[in-house]
């Protein structure tokens, strides 16, 4: 290597999401092997503004794509927000020579790239985020797993379920984004999805559907929902356990209430999980050491691309109303 040997940055923001440390593998030894040094990013933008930052070899990465979570750690960072925030975290990659950053988050830790990037950082992002919710990509990492997750959970409490003939109502992440609640309640039969994209009616889209359902033979019953749900300002309820007990008054069915958590964005991550996060830091590195930057990278027609920064942030995230409609016609 030599003195004008690009130093590339990489960090991991916000949530963490089951196929970062993948994508983080894939990152630094794609970079390694175009001649670019690479630096580790402890704690996110936090971590930036103060200086933790580790030199990364080969094996640094080994034996991380089978593990959840993210060995870069990550936090949120309130101080990365103001204008003194930002100017500590360019010092610091100044410091350490790097010119050019990878962020592994969400739409907020793109928006924080963004503003590295209009202050002459060259930065690529890449989506990390269980709840599938970056307009501009089909598909962010994590997804899969933490819907596979989900899967086996609610197929557990079913179990428990069925056992006592009761209804279940069990709450999934998903503050703005109902894509985890709806997926997972296609592939497990929920007898009710709710999605804080839309509306819902409680004696239509709950009661009558468990009413209907009980008339030809089922007996118990599993309602799926997004926690954004009890977000909206219109809500009728507070919290899932609120709505369960509504539910139970109503229909005289005991109705039990499970808050899955955080439980949704641990475990190994999957095959897909693991293989879109490993061409997406491929893909990442690739792009600055040809000094390609300011890009977002995304998952289009099935394929990883890489898209405009702007351009990225400026798409508006579309729910798919018609897998909704169909979740609707085959849950009964």
């Amino acid at each position: 290597m030599n003195e004008t040997t690009r130093k590339i940055a990489i960090l991991s923001s916000g949530g963490d999401a089951p196929g970062m440390n993948a994508a983080i593998r894939a990152a630094v030894r794609s970079g390694l092997g175009r001649d670019c040094k690479m630096v580790g990013v402890l704690h996110g933008y936090q971590g930036l503004i103060e200086g933790e930052m580790q030199e990364l070899e080969l094996r640094s990465v080994s034996d991380i794509i089978h593990r959840g979570g993210t060995t870069l750690y990550t936090a949120r960072s309130d101080e990365f927000l103001t204008e003194e925030g930002k100017q500590k975290a360019l010092r610091n990659l100044k410091a350490h020579g790097a010119d050019a950053l990878i962020v592994i988050g969400g739409d907020g830790s793109f928006r924080g790239a963004l503003e590295l990037a209009r202050r002459g950082v060259k930065v690529v992002g890449i989506p990390g985020t269980i709840d599938n919710d970056i307009a501009c990509s089909e598909y962010t990492i994590g997804f899969d797993t933490a819907m596979n997750t989900v899967i086996e959970m609610v197929d557990r409490l079913r179990d428990t379920a069925q056992s006592h003939e009761r209804c279940s109502v069990i709450e999934v992440m998903g503050r703005r984004c109902g894509n985890l609640a709806l997926s997972a309640g296609i592939a497990t039969g929920a007898t009710a999805v709710l999605v804080p994209e839309m509306a819902f009616d409680f004696e239509t889209d709950i009661l009558e559907r468990i009413a209907y359902t009980r008339s030809i033979g089922k007996r118990h019953f599993i309602i799926l929902v997004s926690e954004g749900v009890f977000k909206e300002e219109n809500s009728r309820f507070s919290s899932s356990a609120e709505m369960s007990a509504a539910i139970a008054e109503a229909s005289g069915i005991a109705t039990r209430t499970t808050v899955l958590g955080h439980v949704q964005r641990g475990g190994s991550p999957t095959a897909k999980d693991r293989i879109i996060a490993s061409e997406m830091g491929y893909l990442a590195a690739e792009l600055l050491a040809t000094d390609r930057g300011n890009r977002i990278l995304a998952v289009r027609d099935g394929k990883v691309c890489d898209l405009d920064v702007e351009e990225a942030l400026a798409a508006e995230r579309e729910f798919d109303y018609a897998l909704y409609r169909m979740s609707q016609g085959i849950s009964l």
